[in-house]
């Protein structure tokens, strides 16, 4: 009977090793952040290799002394850092980058909202992403309530908020928030957002390695709420939405695998309106714009107009 016993208390101990030791990895794998994220060479060389007009626009920008860094400090004492192109316009676009990633790879999407539609452009880099500080990336949910602070800071009369990606998903998170006072206009954009953090790793749970969420995506969750203050759960684009009462245009390409597709419905079908939606035939994940310049430039010139 001791015998059993002690089999049994070791299978028990070594299965909670095991279910620790992968919910770290599965943690580390999600949320820590880019070893290199600081590196902004490194993304501006990707930047003109992916969108190689930006290269004549950012040379312009930088000769003039109007790409700008900015830094301000987040009520939790961290300090984070934006791009800022001030066009002197009484409009503002805060643009949010997606996962792992930093402004400058976004460029592409502020040389839109400055050339072609006149916005001053402010470019967050969200907590633990390129300059800002901070250990561990938090997939939009906190970091929806640092994008508010970016846009009390650079507040103007009429603002549009633009993520794409993560950034979509930060955008639909601080959606259902109480906004800052003294906007006239406000609209958002919502490109390849996902429906919850619970939905998005669940899919890619199975989709890499194979695996249920139970138990493995709950154990992580946990840690997740132990070591960031946050699960997986409470997370959702889905339910944030749900209380936006601005408009919001949904973009998602028709081909991703990454953000499903059909993800986007679900989004669409819980905002109240306004609201739009644009699938981009054939396009993958974040590639919408890449795939369709000019079809996505005036769908969003057109929205902003609403």
């Amino acid at each position: 009977m001791k015998k059993a016993l002690c089999i049994t208390g070791g299978i028990v101990f070594a299965l909670f090793v095991l279910l620790a030791t992968a919910s770290t990895y599965m943690l580390h794998f999600a949320l820590a952040s880019d070893p290199n994220r600081a590196d902004s060479d490194s993304c501006y060389r990707q930047l003109f290799a992916a969108y190689p007009e930006t290269r004549e626009w950012v040379d312009s920008l930088r000769a003039a002394g109007a790409l700008r860094d900015s830094f301000v400090t987040m009520p939790t004492g961290e300090r984070h850092h934006a791009l800022y192109i001030d066009r002197g316009a009484g409009k503002t676009a805060v643009l949010i980058h997606g996962w792992r990633d930093c402004a400058v790879k976004f460029l592409w999407l502020g040389r839109l909202y400055e050339r072609e539609l006149g916005y001053n452009v402010v470019m967050p880099e969200l907590h633990a992403c390129g300059e800002s500080e901070g250990r561990w990336i938090r997939m939009g949910w906190r970091d929806r309530l640092d994008v508010k602070h970016w846009m009390e800071a650079f507040r103007t009369d009429t603002m549009a908020v633009h993520g794409v990606s993560m950034g979509a998903a930060t955008a639909m998170m601080l959606s259902g928030e109480a906004m800052p006072e003294g906007l006239r206009s406000l609209h958002f954009v919502a490109d390849c957002g996902y429906t919850s953090v619970w939905d998005e790793f669940e899919g890619e749970m199975k989709a890499q390695f194979g695996l249920p969420p139970f138990p493995l995506m709950y154990t992580s969750s946990l840690l997740c709420k132990a070591l960031c203050g946050w699960s997986f759960g409470e997370a959702s684009a889905q339910k944030q939405v749900a209380h936006c009462p601005y408009p919001m245009l949904f973009i998602h390409g028709g081909s991703d695998t990454f953000v499903p597709t059909g993800m986007v419905y679900k989004l669409y079908g819980a905002k109240p309106e306004p609201k739009a939606l644009w699938v981009a035939p054939g396009s993958g994940h974040a590639a919408s714009y890449r795939d369709h310049k000019e079809e996505y430039a005036r769908r969003v010139r057109e929205f902003l107009a609403r």
